[in-house]
């Protein structure tokens, strides 16, 4: 299997130098998924904070050496196209900044080989502001999947009707509900390039996403693409806060803090059922996958998870 095998735990650890970071999932084992008989699966697969690393880092970084690419990622995303029939590829924001691909281009070549790789959704993370709005709306043109965003009124301004606050994506008999949230941009985005754009509270939108996905759409499973962070210390709204305080959200596939999970986190929500949650690092140097299997009968739903290198030697 060579770069598309789970990554090794240990392996990992020792080679970004994280130890004891982790908490275990607890998510379904496959033998559980054999027994369960369900027929329907979609499969996750997420980035996050890919930070205009369209290239690999050098292989004499310290950190990160040889990891990562957009040429990697596509190869890799299309191995697992091809042994799955449903498939979702989402990005949970910040694409944006970080090489001189960015400042050069602007997020046209990020975007046009995000729309190559087949992304399905994206989000809006702070740095997408860097450019101001106008660095938003210029690459529309650039990106053939669209950027979700739930909790930004965008009122008066060029975004005002151009990003979304869900998008609902058939697969097979799965009905699949994506919606996105942003951090709060003030602290991370000048005035001048947010312009009017007032931010809502996350907890009040996801009970308008979940009425309209779970309850008037009839979504079997409900994703949240997070660009809130991970955790906070500082009060501000973060993931494992708000997997605790809603209602009917399944996934969390988050962003902006640039956390790398060994594997997905289970957080119970407000009615006691367990949210997954789920980042993997930054620059793309993993992928994450999800496979959840769902039986729409019983309402009932399974979930493995990998985590995937990018890395060479890609076929």
């Amino acid at each position: 299997m060579g770069g598309f095998t789970m990554w090794n735990r240990r392996e990992f650890i020792t080679k970004l130098g994280l130890t004891g970071a982790f908490i275990s999932s607890g998510l379904f084992t496959k033998s559980l998924f054999a027994a369960s008989n369900s027929k329907h699966k979609i499969t996750l697969l997420h980035t996050n904070d890919l930070h205009s690393r369209i290239e690999p880092f050098p292989k004499k970084d310290p950190k990160y050496g040889g990891l990562g690419g957009f040429a990697r990622l596509n190869a890799l995303v299309k191995k697992v196209r091809r042994e799955e029939e449903h498939v979702l590829l989402l990005d949970c924001g910040d694409v944006y900044q970080g090489t001189p691909y960015f400042n050069f281009f602007k997020g046209e070549a990020e975007y046009k080989l995000m729309s190559k790789i087949g992304y399905d959704a994206g989000n809006i993370g702070n740095h997408e502001f860097d450019n101001g709005i106008k660095g938003i709306t210029s690459q529309i043109k650039n990106r053939n999947f669209p950027l979700l965003n739930a909790n930004y009124d965008f009122s008066g301004t060029d975004l005002e009707g151009k990003i979304p606050p869900y998008q609902i994506f058939e697969k097979g008999e799965l009905k699949i509900g994506v919606f996105g949230l942003g951090v709060d941009l003030t602290g991370y985005v000048e005035p001048h390039n947010r312009e009017t754009i007032t931010y809502i509270d996350p907890v009040d939108v996801a009970k308008d996403m979940v009425r309209i996905l779970k309850e008037e759409n009839n979504c079997d499973l409900v994703v949240c693409l997070s660009h809130m962070g991970h955790t906070s210390n500082i009060g501000e709204d973060c993931d494992m806060e708000f997997a605790k305080q809603t209602r009917g959200v399944d996934v969390i596939l988050g962003g902006h803090s640039h956390t790398l999970l060994e594997k997905p986190e289970r957080v119970k929500n407000l009615d006691g059922e367990e949210v997954i949650i789920n980042q993997v690092g930054w620059a793309g140097i993993a992928l994450g996958r999800i496979d959840f299997y769902i039986d729409k009968k019983k309402k009932s739903k399974l979930a493995d998870s990998q985590l995937m290198k990018v890395e060479g030697n890609l076929v």
